[in-house]
């Protein structure tokens, strides 16, 4: 967590130990509401959920939980940061069937759970970094499933959402007086959609939920998604050829129990460590320092088994790149200064991000000719006998 989540789990623990010494009693939910009123639609936005593996992220006391698993026989997961919240949950709901409240934080989770037909929250992605939220989503959610969540759009000040990925201050209100301060990504709904494409996550439509007074400005979104995709899209980095003296590279391809390794270059490609060969560089050799200068973790060169040769063209130049699985390694990636790549994140196979580099999408396919990646074809040419299907790492 950044600073801001912690303000956030800070703020939502005062709040929950407040209405614990106040001995707030909150009725149950018939139905899910998205907004800050009493209005529609209600759970039928996220489908049938009868024994469907559910997950509420910032579920807060879990009424809303505990309304799917008893009304619509839904499996869910409630999963609340703040010890009081979970507590109060707990003290209520403990022992309603179908219903699991989860003491945790929410991207922990995704990333350990396995994948659900729905996700949905009712405020509480506007309390996580949406940039370290997405992709747990992304990872945790199963193709075809459903996203469903709402969030602020204008504050009770009349403040509308920014346009940058930042937190900003806003007030929670103490029932009997008082307030709390917490960090809030008050987003652009085009905002939110670039983000969530960003991860293969598809926004069906967006609804707006205003105040029923017309003098009030208080104003939310809610967001209808899907993750659609059943297969792994490829681009070029560039419209322009390759230059003459860079047409020969390397795709070093590290797996192990976290996933692929892959960085986002800053033209917008997902793609695998590597670069172009320099003079007198042996292919292993290329492929220990290309990962070692854009990602700082340490490769030798008896570690890199080479697959093959893939030849294609770009705009008219040949294009050769050879495809290596690093076998083992040292070190955590992290971005380095001066690289074109980073955002370093590991991905589970059948979870590839969309708009993966060509040449990784070639190199992976080479390795494992299973995975559902579309890109324009290469000629591909063994190097040596490989055990393609080792994969190993310092975590493992």
């Amino acid at each position: 967590m950044d600073a801001a989540e912690l303000t956030n789990a800070d703020a939502w623990t005062a709040y929950g130990a407040h209405h614990v010494s106040r001995g707030t009693d909150v009725p149950d939910a018939d139905r899910i509401a998205w907004g800050f009123w009493p209005d529609r639609p209600g759970a039928e936005v996220l489908g049938d959920v009868g024994g469907r593996r559910v997950a509420d992220l910032g579920s807060g006391l879990g009424r809303h939980a505990a309304h799917l698993a008893r009304a619509h026989g839904a499996v869910v997961d409630a999963v609340e940061a703040s010890p009081t919240q979970h507590g109060r949950a707990t003290a209520r709901y403990a022992g309603v069937p179908g219903l699991h409240l989860v003491l945790g934080d929410a991207v922990d989770h995704l990333r350990h759970a396995e994948p659900y037909e729905v996700i949905y929250s009712v405020h509480g992605f506007a309390y996580i970094d949406p940039r370290r939220l997405l992709p747990a989503v992304a990872g945790a959610l199963a193709p075809g499933g459903r996203l469903v969540f709402s969030v602020l759009h204008t504050n009770s000040d009349g403040r509308g959402p920014s346009g940058t990925v930042t937190a900003r201050p806003e007030i929670l209100p103490l029932a009997g007086g008082g307030r709390l301060t917490v960090r809030m990504w008050v987003l652009a709904p085009e905002l939110w959609r670039e983000l969530l494409e960003e991860h293969g996550l598809i926004v069906e439509r967006v609804d707006v939920l205003d105040a029923p007074e017309a003098d009030t400005p208080t104003s939310c979104r809610l967001f209808h998604v899907v993750r659609r995709r059943t297969r792994v899209s490829s681009r070029p980095r560039a419209t322009t050829p390759p230059p003459p003296n860079a047409v020969l590279g390397a795709g070093a391809i590290l797996h192990g129990p976290r996933g692929l390794l892959l960085g986002r270059h800053r033209l917008g490609t997902w793609e695998l460590p590597g670069g172009h060969v320099e003079p007198g560089e042996s292919l292993a050799g290329t492929v220990a320092r290309e990962v070692r200068e854009e990602t700082g973790c340490a490769v030798r060169e008896e570690d890199v088994e080479l697959l093959g040769l893939l030849l294609d063209e770009a705009q008219g130049v040949l294009r050769a790149t050879v495809a290596a699985v690093v076998t083992a390694w040292e070190g955590e990636p992290a971005d380095q200064p001066g690289e074109s790549v980073g955002d370093w994140r590991w991905w589970p196979l059948d979870r590839l991000p969309d708009g993966l580099f060509v040449p990784s999408a070639q190199c992976l396919t080479l390795w494992r000719p299973g995975l559902p990646i579309d890109h324009p074809p290469a000629r591909s040419h063994p190097l040596q006998a490989a055990t393609v299907t080792r994969t190993s790492g310092a975590d493992e």
